[in-house]
């Protein structure tokens, strides 16, 4: 392995050559820049539900950690649209139940603006109707009002890193109940799609559609996360698709889950 050449300390504190040291403590290695004061941005997220209390606890729960961030609260669906242009947030959990625009409409609103953040519905039941619905609006998944604080800020930090909130149990859920309304012509077209994936797309690609993680894909395959992660962008590109959760449900509809 090539080493590192380290300039010395006499070097001067301006040049940026090899690597020297910059103003403020930090050093640039081969002309990239480094300061090892400096941390990763905390995940940023939006809080959505008509309980104050509700929002309360979230915010507690998320904010014991370094790594995620509460930047705003909204109380109900009308109000998400603005606070998302406003604050950035990276994810936002979305009540689906809410007094003057519930949380399927909210969803789509959001996940049609040019820089939408990924969305977590929050639901009393599991699969119904209303998850369903959120989910066809945009959103990454789901998660029970009575998920563990643990499991809370797990789904913040999956859905940013590319992976549902779904376990293999719920994707097997939520495809059943989208895949009823599907005729000839959608599981035709989809088979056609999926056609123009890559081998290893779509092998990644029904991995997701198993309800896998890209870690868990990435063992299975034999492939580090990022390719995973770069084979299943080039899946969503050339699928017309937003998320990992339309990606299993073309691989769904085009018959290749069933045995």
């Amino acid at each position: 392995m090539a080493s590192t050449t380290v300039a010395a300390p006499s070097a001067s504190p301006s040049s940026c050559h090899g690597a020297l040291r910059r103003p403020g403590g930090g050093i640039c290695v081969g002309g990239a820049p480094y300061d090892r004061d400096v941390s990763p941005r905390p995940h940023r997220v939006l809080l959505v539900d008509d309980d104050p209390l509700v929002r309360s606890g979230l915010r507690l729960i998320l904010t014991s950690e370094p790594d995620l961030e509460v930047v705003a609260e909204a109380a109900d669906g009308d109000e998400v649209v603005g606070a998302v242009l406003g604050h950035g947030p990276d994810v936002v959990l979305m009540d689906l139940r809410m007094r003057r625009t519930d949380g399927i409409t909210a969803t789509a609103a959001v996940r049609a603006l040019a820089r939408a953040p990924h969305v977590i519905a929050l639901t009393t039941w599991d699969v119904d109707e209303a998850v369903i619905g959120c989910i066809r609006a945009g959103a990454s998944g789901f998660l029970l009002k009575s998920a563990s604080p643990e499991e809370i800020k797990a789904a913040v930090r999956a859905v940013v890193a590319g992976d549902a909130v779904l376990s293999p149990r719920s994707t097997r859920q939520v495809l059943e109940h989208l895949g009823r309304d599907d005729g000839e012509r959608e599981r035709r077209e989809a088979r056609e799609v999926m056609g123009a994936l890559t081998d290893r797309e779509r092998e990644v690609s029904i991995a997701v559609g198993r309800g896998l993680t890209n870690d868990e894909v990435a063992r299975q395959l034999y492939l580090s996360p990022a390719t995973v992660k770069t084979h299943l962008s080039g899946a969503q590109t050339k699928l017309g698709v937003r998320n990992r959760v339309d990606v299993a449900v073309l691989v769904e509809r085009a018959g290749l889950l069933r045995p």
